[in-house]
């Protein structure tokens, strides 16, 4: 059944507000979106997200180059020396071209087309089923929220984790070269097809439990907090859904993401950028726990947080653009805000 809109644009700041119910344990928020045709939804998702990556993907090179350096278990890292992020960023500049700050951005749009259209499906299908009617209204608990958000994220890689393990490895392949090592990547494609050769079905879903972990909570961050925050702030600043708050909506929802997935993160991108030997099995790790525990025991506490600076400046920024875009698309359609 649709959700009735109960935020038209002819209402006043004073009618938004009320609307907005404030966010404590077991109260409720109110759900403002109509149901969006799936087509409509699917493509309006993976062209912000595309937009969101072209202003942020170096970032996210940036992260994965900090939580690789300094890995105890590879003779050939260990002697890296540490970098924050502006020394990695010049770095990579100086020594492998600007347009390495963009590596791997192939497999990332690759992923997008699957993973951030079907997240978006899967969050938008079970928010509309876990609303409730409350007094007449529909509303959605925040634990209710909260699970269609880790449920859309952990599900969407499942399917396309893959893409995500090229894209780590692509990353880090001109740092290798560098290096001496020989050349791993040369395309997604042969990427793809040498991963399988080497190690089947299994080797292409290396890291997929870490991987799933991450995304659902960055989803429960990029998309659960994001929706609930923007109410919560309307209601605080008593101010209707403009760009202000969707700006500070955006950055609110992309720390707690980056705070509550970037130990997972460092977990994958450990995992998926690992060598393997014939069976396909990783050289350094056996599993997430096991990295995990080598994680800590080794390199400390905050190793898990690695990288989280330019994790939170991606997510961050990626967040408020792809929701801008998101929701520009949206009114160009002449549906209310998500």
């Amino acid at each position: 059944m649709d959700i009735p809109n109960e935020t038209e644009t002819t209402a006043k700041p004073a009618e938004l507000v009320e609307q907005a119910e404030v966010l404590r344990p077991g109260l409720y928020y109110l759900s403002t979106n109509t149901k969006t045709p799936f087509v409509e939804l699917y493509a309006s998702s993976v062209l912000s997200a595309c937009c969101a990556e072209i202003f942020c993907y170096p970032l996210d090179v940036l992260k994965t180059r900090m939580q690789i350096q300094g890995e105890i278990a590879s003779k050939t890292y260990s002697n890296i020396k540490y970098r924050g992020m502006f020394g990695t960023a010049l770095g990579i500049i100086k020594e492998e071209g600007l347009h390495k700050l963009y590596g791997g951005f192939s497999a990332m749009a690759l992923r997008h087309s699957i993973y951030t259209g079907l997240k978006m499906y899967i969050y938008d299908a079970l928010r509309e089923a876990l609303i409730i009617d409350k007094d007449g209204k529909p509303k959605l608990t925040f634990l209710r929220g909260a699970i269609c958000g880790i449920v859309a994220g952990a599900g969407g890689t499942l399917l396309t984790s893959p893409t995500d393990l090229i894209k780590v490895q692509m990353q880090m392949e001109s740092k290798r070269r560098l290096m001496g090592e020989p050349p791993r990547i040369h395309n997604v494609y042969q990427a793809l097809t040498s991963t399988y050769k080497g190690g089947g079905i299994v080797a292409l879903w290396k890291g997929t439990v870490p991987n799933a972990w991450r995304a659902g909570l960055v989803t429960l961050g990029d998309v659960s907090f994001y929706d609930l925050s923007k109410r919560q702030l309307m209601n605080i600043l008593d101010m209707p859904d403009n760009l202000w708050i969707q700006f500070l909506g955006a950055m609110i929802a992309g720390f707690a993401g980056a705070v509550l997935s970037t130990p997972a993160d460092v977990v994958k991108s450990r995992i998926m950028n690992q060598p393997v030997d014939n069976t396909g099995r990783g050289l350094h790790y056996s599993g997430t726990m096991d990295c995990f525990t080598k994680l800590v025991q080794q390199e400390g506490f905050l190793a898990m947080y690695k990288g989280f600076l330019p994790y939170w400046l991606r997510v961050g920024p990626w967040t408020l653009i792809f929701w801008l875009t998101f929701e520009q698309i949206r009114s160009l359609h002449g549906d209310a805000g998500y």
